[in-house]
């Protein structure tokens, strides 16, 4: 295993980095380190070379500036002894058993490529990609397209053979130039999703974290879709990866409170940039996909409809949601049920109306005329509409999804939240917040649940069969936790699961 590293003139994080690759599980004399600097200067030399010295597992190479990481990847890829590459950010680190669990999953499934679970670091990440492993990922098919970053582990010779490199010089969207290839080429991709491997920092003054320049940036996006059209014919699967893209980085930027926030002259720029490459690169078939806001706002831009476009985004970043506790009880059986009202307004008035049958959105104030009637018609949205409630702790990253539902109506929603399966026999939590996540129409709103004391207060104490103590409480401004005695409790805890065993084993008899 070959851990390469591109490196120019690290901070204080890239000792991070070192300890974690210091703690690794796997045997130092399997992989090996490679820093590949890009032309840092005298001052990161002498760090390099005293991170070398006590570490046979590193090697340092001092190459000629590029400014960008692509060049010292690529010496990475050549000059890598492992049967893997595992890229590396100088800025982020590894779990302690991320190599070992990475190449016994690229052996035992011949894997040219695996997708180790990224955990965002100050920054949320996609989810859905890192809900189960994947042995055998497919293109299209499973969700390979959220995490393009090169935080991957490759089969070198896979990489050689195929002739999979980074541009050289600095060329933005470089990483999503080689992970595609990658995947297009790749016999088997697979996602570990059961194990954190890669955390991924987010540091002030990043490069992602800067505002594009429209001219220069979206030549490279046309590099990317020139890409994905050379590998696929047109059709379902072209369509679907294509509005990857057209949805990430284009109508992104023309959403809510981001497109707002550009100046006049900055906004102009860039719809005379996008506009004309929304026509010329995605077709109906790559607009078919798209979420019902997303296709008005497709419409809108491509009929250079300008201050529309801004009077849409206001309307988004106008829209507020509540989700207002309104009973709470416990059950017998140990379950917390709450019911609770969700509301999504704009001026004190409900913000989407629709027409009863058309699903026709009748409360948007933006002029439509002359565009396709069917643009303002959300059936299937609506018929797609959820409601999640979610225990989130964000000091310790901790997210955990305690109950779904397709409502009706976005009043009187009931849930039930189960302590025992909340919270594990080992967890030390003492819980958290609690969000609720509306998808509606499309849109979605991530909020804290509120309530007032008194309403919570009525739910009394928890039974035995919830285990240890939990409470509901209000927080600061009227959001509610769900608070767990610990380390205290652990009598009631497994009582109450010794209980459930019991009652369990009666009914299947």
């Amino acid at each position: 295993m070959s851990v390469v590293v591109p490196v120019f003139r690290p901070g204080a994080a890239f000792d991070e980095l070192i300890d974690s690759l210091d703690r690794q599980t796997l045997d130092h004399d399997r992989f090996e380190v490679l820093l590949c600097d890009d032309g840092s200067g005298e001052e990161t030399a002498a760090r390099l070379v005293e991170i070398a010295r006590d570490r046979d597992y590193v090697r340092v190479a001092y190459l000629a500036h590029s400014g960008w990481p692509g060049t010292p990847r690529n010496h990475g890829i050549d000059d890598a002894r492992g049967t893997y590459i595992q890229f590396v950010d100088q800025d982020d680190w590894l779990y302690d058993g991320a190599l070992e669990a990475l190449c016994d999953y690229a052996d035992q499934h011949s894997s040219d490529v695996v997708v180790g679970k990224e955990v965002g670091i100050g920054r949320r990440l996609p989810s859905r990609i890192f809900r189960k492993d994947v042995p055998r990922a497919r293109l299209g098919e499973d969700p390979l397209l959220e995490m393009l970053t090169p935080h991957k582990m490759f089969r070198t010779s896979f990489l050689r053979e195929n002739r999979i490199r980074f541009p050289d010089g600095k060329v933005r969207l470089e990483d999503h130039l080689f992970v595609m290839r990658a995947y297009f080429e790749a016999s088997t991709i697979s996602i570990l999703a059961s194990q954190p491997c890669y955390a991924w920092v987010k540091h002030a003054g990043s490069a992602s974290s800067s505002r594009i320049e429209p001219e220069t940036y979206f030549p490279h996006l046309e590099a990317v879709l020139d890409l994905v059209e050379r590998y696929t014919e047109p059709g379902r699967l072209r369509d679907r990866l294509l509005r990857h893209w057209f949805r990430g980085k284009i109508l992104k930027r023309l959403t809510g409170k981001k497109f707002l926030g550009y100046p006049d002259e900055y906004r102009d720029r860039l719809i005379d940039v996008v506009g004309p490459l929304a026509k010329r690169r995605f077709g109906p078939g790559v607009d078919g996909g798209l979420s019902f806001p997303n296709r008005i706002r497709a419409g809108l831009l491509r009929a250079d409809r300008r201050a529309d476009l801004v009077s849409f985004a206001r309307f988004e970043m106008e829209m507020k949601c509540r989700a207002v506790v309104t009973s709470a009880r416990w059950s017998r059986g140990g379950g917390l049920y709450l019911t609770f009202d969700v509301s999504v307004t704009r001026d004190g008035q409900e913000a989407l109306v629709f027409e009863h049958g058309t699903g026709r959105l009748t409360s948007l104030p933006v002029s439509m005329d002359g565009l396709p009637t069917a643009l303002l018609e959300a059936g299937r949205e609506l018929q797609n509409d959820q409601v999640e409630l979610v225990l989130r702790d964000k000091a310790a990253g901790v997210e955990r999804r305690i109950a779904s539902v397709h409502p009706r109506s976005l009043g009187a929603i009931s849930v039930a939240i189960d302590p025992l399966k909340v919270f594990g026999p080992a967890d030390e939590s003492r819980g958290a917040k609690l969000f609720v996540t509306v998808r509606r129409a499309g849109w979605t709103f991530d909020v804290a649940l509120t309530a007032d004391a008194e309403t919570l207060a009525a739910a009394g104490h928890s039974p035995l069969l919830a285990g240890r103590t939990c409470t509901p409480v209000v927080g600061r401004g009227g959001s509610v936790e769900l608070r767990r005695q610990w380390p205290g409790g652990r009598l009631k805890d497994l009582a109450g699961r010794a209980v459930r065993r019991v009652r369990s084993g009666s009914r299947k008899k």
